[in-house]
């Protein structure tokens, strides 16, 4: 039965500084009420090498300051569609850090690798994070895109719990037609164990089919997983699996139980409203039907009630659009994006709406919330073209503003934008490389070639191919924050580095004050010394 609800209200952000970088699949982090993405379009730029902004919302408009790292922190690339939740010391303490795992890079490389992030120092004016990458023993999940990862609590000892999820298919079954393909991934679950860097997997009877793009919440020892769509059976499952760890003192246990009453959606955000209520809204019921209806999850006494409720006034442009995407603001409030209907005319646009329930008022005498919620960015619609810019993305930030000089907010026209000059242009006198003839030169190219930016004047793009780099140059350059000069210019720069030789000027030598003079022998005196030598 559906319930009505009149404490929603959806109001549209007029404006959206720098929109071009919020595309699909990038993720959000929320630490102390400021709310930061990673994953951006594209390697990050000088602006911000980091590639983690700020999002400040003041008076209805969105800005984007950068952030850096610590000085001891790994480098940690743009990811996409990655699974992170929260990481507490206990379940109610009040510091934690973020997980990251997986995600596909800017080159639509899957990532395997797993970070942990947190907030080292805050000012008025600067961020600053560490940035950790932990190694794994064990049964290591393989590189993949679309899972989810929570933290369960049990017999006071924490654990993560990895589950679901999309991978490239096999090298060994890879043909010509079927190179970028995606699959599903195993169903088993992944407890990891960040104590001792180890990871353990359990195949269970109830999970027969890999899901992605799935809802988990997780309170204490339960995680609930909601949803999901099956690449193998082009289904969105509507099961709710309810996954229960036990840590005691020897081996974790865990089971798996089916329970009724599951939604058949993929792509759905949830919000935390309350310490037992959620609230989901959003997803598909298919390929080309949106999920307009809305529920309120309940958590109380080990047990999930899942109801139906009336969702807010949606816009005209909200209901006849085909596809949608969004994510968790935090305390009740989600905010939605929808694409522009003409995309030739501006592309990468985005309509943005903030919908906020019941509780979505900040509270800063809240108590901490324990129960933790972590979902997928968003589907990827676009498997059978998975490196298409029509892939849903997931975007979530604080409605409160953050106090900070505008002078910080990062400006993209000040940007070389890579995308305007194009890939297949022809960067110098030599350049070879053609767009249908191209082939990948470099291991992390995979549908356009490398290009790296000459810093000469006002800077162009050139074709690392062209230029006769090696790869581990061209990662080292990547990674650098130096100056790169082609080679049509890289005598011009030395040139004007070195500065030209200047003649010296000649200066007659002293005159010794005592000039000692040599003496030569005749030819004459010679001959009659020998001759009186031999007589």
């Amino acid at each position: 039965m559906a319930q009505s609800t009149d404490r929603m209200s959806l109001q549209m952000v007029s404006n959206v500084s720098n929109s071009s970088l919020l595309q699909p699949g990038f993720s959000l982090l929320n630490f102390d009420g400021h709310v930061f993405f990673f994953g951006q379009k594209g390697w990050p730029k000088r602006s911000c090498p980091t590639g983690v902004f700020l999002l400040d919302i003041k008076q209805n408009e969105l800005k984007m300051k950068p952030v850096f790292f610590s000085k001891d922190s790994c480098y940690l690339p743009p990811l996409r569609y990655p699974a992170l939740c929260t990481l507490r010391s206990d379940a109610r303490a009040d510091e934690y850090q973020y997980i990251i795992h997986g995600g596909k890079t800017p080159n639509n490389d899957l990532s395997d690798k797993i970070y942990f992030i947190s907030l080292v120092s805050k000012t008025s004016k600067k961020m600053t994070f560490q940035c950790i990458e932990k190694d794994l023993g064990g049964d290591v999940p393989e590189a993949r895109y679309g899972h989810t990862i929570n933290v369960v609590h049990s017999r006071g000892k924490s654990m993560s719990v990895l589950f679901g999820g999309r991978s490239y298919t096999p090298l060994a079954q890879r043909t010509t037609e079927t190179w970028n393909s995606v699959v599903d991934c195993l169903p088993s679950v992944f407890l990891i164990d960040f104590e001792f860097g180890c990871c353990t997997s359990y195949v269970l009877p109830e999970l027969q089919d890999g899901l992605s793009f799935h809802v988990s919440i997780a309170k204490d020892d339960t995680i609930y997983i909601l949803g999901g769509h099956s690449l193998q059976n082009n289904t969105r499952s509507p099961n709710l699996y309810k996954l229960r760890i036990d840590l005691p003192l020897g081996s974790p246990a865990v089971t798996c139980t089916i329970l009724p009453g599951g939604i058949s959606v993929s792509s759905a955000i949830v919000t935390q409203i309350s310490d037992t209520e959620f609230f989901l809204v959003g997803g598909y019921l298919s390929d080309n039907q949106k999920r307009l209806a809305c529920n309120t999850i309940v958590l109380e006494d080990n047990k999930i009630e899942i109801v139906e409720c009336v969702g807010p006034e949606w816009t005209p442009d909200i209901k006849h659009c085909r596809m949608w995407f969004g994510c968790d603001m935090g305390k009740g409030s989600v905010l939605l994006g929808i694409p522009v209907a003409n995309k030739q005319i501006i592309p990468d646009a985005n309509y943005f709406y903030i919908l906020r329930c019941k509780g979505a008022e900040e509270d800063k005498e809240e108590e901490v919330i324990t129960q933790t919620c972590s979902q997928t960015s968003s589907e990827d619609p676009g498997d059978s073209t998975p490196f298409e810019d029509s892939e849903e993305f997931c975007f979530s930030a604080e409605a409160n503003s953050f106090d900070a000089d505008d002078a910080d907010t990062y400006n993209e026209d000040d940007e070389e934008d890579e995308s305007e000059t194009g890939y297949w242009i022809t960067c110098c006198a030599g350049c070879n490389i053609d767009i249908n003839t191209w082939v990948p030169f470099y291991s992390t190219e995979l549908n356009k070639p490398a290009m790296i930016l000459c810093s000469s004047g006002a800077g162009h793009w050139v074709h690392a191919q062209c230029m006769d780099l090696s790869e581990t140059m061209l990662l080292r350059l990547s990674e650098a924050n130096v100056k790169y000069f082609c080679n049509k210019h890289i005598d011009l720069n030395k040139g004007l580095q070195t500065p030209q030789k200047v003649a010296c000027l000649k200066k007659p030598p002293m005159k010794p004050l005592r000039k000692k003079k040599t003496m030569k022998l005749s030819t004459s005196a010679k001959k009659s010394f020998l001759r009186r030598l031999f007589e």
